[in-house]
């Protein structure tokens, strides 16, 4: 019948060493200093900053995803921010549907 062979004892001992070795590596690898999370900002950058109007016009497409990313907050918050951003003119929107708005810089 198939099946797999059984082990020899030099065999299965080999194969204990070489799991141990791995495992060592891994832990190794693990031991550096733990990552520190920064928890996101609730607090929206000011719309009518001088500074964060001419950052956010370089910019090529803007999206909540983008600005949350570039200024460290929320998802929900930088929405809002470029809903003032809208209404302040400084961007236009080019295409949304109720998940996700894109826009651009004003020209």
């Amino acid at each position: 019948m198939g099946g797999k062979k059984k082990l020899g004892i030099k065999q299965m001992e080999k194969q204990q060493v070489t799991q141990d070795e791995a495992k060592q590596e891994k832990k190794k690898e693990k031991a550096g200093p733990p990552k520190e999370r920064k928890a996101a900002s609730i607090v929206t950058p000011d719309a009518k900053n001088d500074k964060i109007v001419a950052e956010i016009k370089k910019m090529g497409v803007l999206t909540p995803y983008v600005v949350a990313t570039r200024y460290n907050i929320r998802i929900s918050t930088a929405k809002d921010f470029l809903e003032q951003l809208e209404t302040c003119g400084a961007i236009q929107l080019v295409s949304g549907s109720h998940n996700l708005k894109i826009y651009k810089p004003a020209a």
